[in-house]
């Protein structure tokens, strides 16, 4: 099995069924990583974040060449313990940063903002099927629409000085360079990018009199348990991490979705007529194929795990999407069934101390951009019914392209 695999990327499931079955704490000499596929044991692991440490979350795969290191140190590169990555006492007040701005009422309030910013994708998109016949929702709406999302609930639409295309080239190229397993020439190429991207985060965090009430102003008025404000280091990133998280991931989730439900004889029609049966479909989505596919913990001691021994220091790939897949939890795991009872029980968004601050905005984007594109375009059909390609990365998989035509 080979977790950066096209043929895994495409369809992971029996290789995950085989390894909850037969070996759910498997080493894989690929990565050097154990292998956990059981959902009793995730969820046990993001449970005891005492044990079972964050410290490698958003760790590269595998080791950086000299060439990449060197592009990397002269922008002084450096992530340190903020959120994913952050076992220590300073993580609560990171934590309640992201929860002020992302919490439910500022979500729910953001529902006429999220349904403007679709309409006018929809425009665009509308525009591209009338001028070439095709348009790639996978690079159009599902990019473009987290984006700006984020973006405005951040606060940081008035901040930033460079286009979308720049933001997602970059958030591109940070997201292969640390969970991909690039070629040498293309780790440098990758890094490069994203050495511009921090160089230009760390100006943007030192911009003077950031605005109250945004993630800037937030950070800028943040003191840590001992008193001191946070280093520029610390605050480039929390948004290193806020704008690729908030972002790709909520792109691939949508690029997913818009490729199951076309693939499936009238189920778009159906969301069309129906708008209702939406949001039940995108929740099972979630559990079945979700945006975040695996997540990194390493032990803080020796521990047993399904009867398998882990040293001190193991670093384990919690398999989130298998978990969802789990037949002992979910019962006829491999059919989308929108009103199974336990459909929240999923692991998705984790669970914990480090659930993502960001779930219920990506549950209530889906639904709208779901609901809505399907209400503007009920004709709307894949114009490429060919193997897609996969985004086929550590912790990240979706469809690279989602092209339709009306028909």
């Amino acid at each position: 099995m080979d977790l950066f695999d096209q043929g895994y990327a495409l369809d992971p499931f029996p290789a995950m069924a085989a390894l909850r079955e037969n070996e759910p704490v498997k080493y894989d000499e690929n990565t050097g990583l154990w292998l956990v596929s059981r959902y009793e044991d995730v969820r046990a692991i993001l449970l005891d974040p005492e044990n079972f440490l964050p410290d490698n979350a958003i760790d590269a795969v595998g080791r950086f060449s000299v060439p990449t290191l060197r592009v990397l140190a002269r922008v002084k590169f450096d992530l340190p313990q903020t959120l994913a990555n952050n076992g220590s006492e300073t993580h609560a007040g990171f934590r309640r940063i992201m929860t002020r701005l992302l919490n439910a009422q500022a979500v729910n309030a953001s529902v006429p903002m999220v349904e403007k910013v679709v309409a006018q994708s929809l425009d665009e998109v509308e525009e591209r099927l009338a001028a070439d016949g095709v348009c790639d929702l996978a690079t159009t709406l599902a990019r473009d629409v987290p984006f700006q999302v984020m973006l405005r609930l951040l606060g940081l639409e008035r901040a930033i000085d460079v286009d979308i295309d720049t933001l997602a080239r970059w958030s591109d190229a940070s997201l292969e360079l640390f969970w991909g397993r690039p070629r040498r020439g293309r780790e440098v190429e990758l890094a490069r990018e994203a050495a511009d991207f921090y160089a230009w985060l760390t100006g943007l965090v030192q911009q003077p009199d950031p605005q109250d009430g945004t993630l800037l102003g937030a950070l800028a008025a943040h003191r840590l348990p001992d008193g001191e404000p946070l280093s520029v280091a610390q605050a480039a990133a929390v948004v290193y991490f806020m704008i690729i998280a908030g972002q790709m991931t909520t792109t691939q989730m949508l690029s997913t979705m818009y490729r199951r439900a076309l693939e499936v004889p009238g189920l778009w029609r159906q969301f069309a007529a129906e708008p209702g049966t939406v949001e039940p479909w995108t929740e099972e989505m979630l559990r079945r194929e979700p945006p975040i596919t695996t997540w990194r913990r390493v032990t803080g001691r020796p521990m047993t795990l399904s009867g398998v021994d882990l040293p001190e220091g193991a670093p384990l790939l919690l398999m989130l999407a298998s978990t969802g897949s789990d037949p002992d939890v979910f019962e006829r795991p491999e059919q989308i069934c929108p009103h199974r009872a336990n459909v929240r029980k999923h692991l998705s968004f984790g669970v914990g101390r480090h659930r993502c601050s960001g779930a219920e905005l990506a549950r209530m984007e889906a639904d709208v951009v779901m609901r809505m594109t399907a209400a503007r375009l009920p004709d709307l059909r894949l114009a490429d019914d060919s193997t897609p390609e996969m985004l086929a990365l550590l912790s990240f998989r979706a469809p690279l392209h989602v092209r339709v035509e009306r028909g």
